[in-house]
């Protein structure tokens, strides 16, 4: 016969004392006691983890309880026990991971291009490192070198074949009648649900569900790296709290009108976010803004364009600390939300919009290593509760960028 696991757990009413698991835990756990403060008023007050005796305590014991249970389940660490300690880099078409699958050739989102495959999906993690417990969503081209620092911070991480490739049928129809237009097929292209009448993404097609299947293949393909634990108990979705969205460029474009509609752990903006001429950054958000992090270079065109920065205040940035060059500055860089470089990148705007990612356009110093790996670390692993103070707007900052767009020569095709 089997033997039953007990769980006891004793609670107490004591005089005003601090209730904690462990030291590390006390601020989460006072950031989820805190957030029923509605009940208390009815069965007595529980302040910052501080309890005092009430006229009812059994109830207000079991409201306590409830979400400390809660937060128990949530915050199980992630623990990988590989045999061979070792990097894994992995990799699948989508369409063989998801049989539903299907390209979409009247938006360049296909399963082939030049007679190779398209829709490949990279995949990769570092058991020797001691796991974060964030899964990294790239939305951008695969980037070894990227993937290889976000493995060394303890992160997993994958790149998935999502619809990328509309903005050059739509890109010069923007803001649209209500200045959504660009968010509401990005929203689309993220979710697979219907969001604009311009495009028709399926959930099979949509990037939601093809990390969701992605991370499902990888469960059972490299079970040394416990990709399980960004799913939830029933397998059917991922754990969104769990989730680091990044990307560049578009892609963190993209990574960022995701978050506004669907809370994550963090959003990391390489050269981002750009659709200027919307409003869509400044719209609700389901992912409060101090977990959104963004890093440009000052010649990038989308930085001088005032692209970036206007999308950044939308986003209400601000109020977490000023730009901050990180050339001039060190770690933790005030606890900003908002970083850039002069590094020199021989006066080359192209060079200058990659050149914030690891990679043959990143700056180097005179031993040759890359001169931001402290911004790369800061950018994914800064503590989300630690920022800065809060500065005014901009108010030399255009927000209305449609008159400062070039307009297409009439004798342009």
């Amino acid at each position: 016969m089997k033997r039953k696991n007990k769980v006891l757990i004793t609670l107490r009413v004591m005089p005003p004392t601090v209730w904690r698991r462990s030291p590390d835990r006390a601020v989460v756990l006072d950031r989820e006691v805190s957030s029923y403060g509605a009940h208390w008023e009815t069965f007595g007050r529980v302040s910052c983890g501080v309890g005092r005796p009430t006229h009812n305590w059994v109830l207000s014991a079991a409201l306590v309880l409830i979400p400390l249970l809660s937060l128990h389940a949530a915050d199980v660490p992630l623990m990988l026990t590989d045999r061979t300690p070792q990097r894994y880099e992995l990799t699948e078409r989508a369409s063989q991971i998801d049989s539903r699958a299907r390209p979409h050739p009247e938006i360049d989102f296909v399963f082939e291009k030049g007679g190779k495959p398209a829709d490949v999906q990279n995949a990769s993690v570092d058991t020797r490192v001691k796991p974060q417990g964030k899964l990294v969503i790239w939305l951008m081209g695969h980037s070894v070198p990227l993937f290889e620092r976000v493995n060394s911070y303890g992160l997993h991480v994958i790149r998935v074949h999502y619809a990328n490739g509309w903005f050059g049928k739509f890109g010069n129809q923007s803001p649209g009648d209500d200045g959504l237009l660009l968010g509401k097929i990005r929203l689309e292209a993220a979710t697979g649900e219907d969001f604009s009448p311009l495009v028709t993404i399926p959930k099979p097609d949509g990037m939601m569900e093809r990390a969701l299947q992605f991370v499902k293949w990888l469960a059972k393909e490299n079970p040394q790296g416990r990709w399980d634990y960004f799913l939830t108990p029933d397998h059917q979705a991922l754990r969104w709290d769990r989730v680091i969205m990044a990307g560049s460029s578009h892609g963190s474009t993209t990574s960022a009108r995701f978050a506004k509609h669907q809370r994550v752990d963090r959003v990391v903006m390489f050269c981002g976010p750009r659709d200027q001429l919307e409003i869509w950054q400044a719209l609700p958000s389901a992912t409060p803004a101090n977990r959104f992090f963004a890093f440009s270079h000052v010649l990038d065109g989308g930085w001088t364009g005032h692209h970036y920065d206007r999308s950044w205040e939308l986003l209400g940035l601000h109020q977490f600390g000023p730009i901050v060059n990180v050339d001039k500055a060190a770690p933790p860089y005030g606890n900003t939300r908002r970083l850039i470089t002069d590094a020199d990148v021989k006066n080359d705007a192209k060079r200058a919009h990659s050149s914030v990612v690891p990679g043959g356009a990143a700056p180097k110093d005179v031993s040759g290593k890359f001169k931001h790996e402290t911004v790369w670390r800061y950018l994914f692993t800064h503590p989300i509760e630690q920022v800065g103070p809060p500065v005014p707007r901009d108010p030399n900052l255009p927000m209305d960028l449609r008159s400062m767009e070039k307009k297409p020569s009439k004798t342009t095709r």
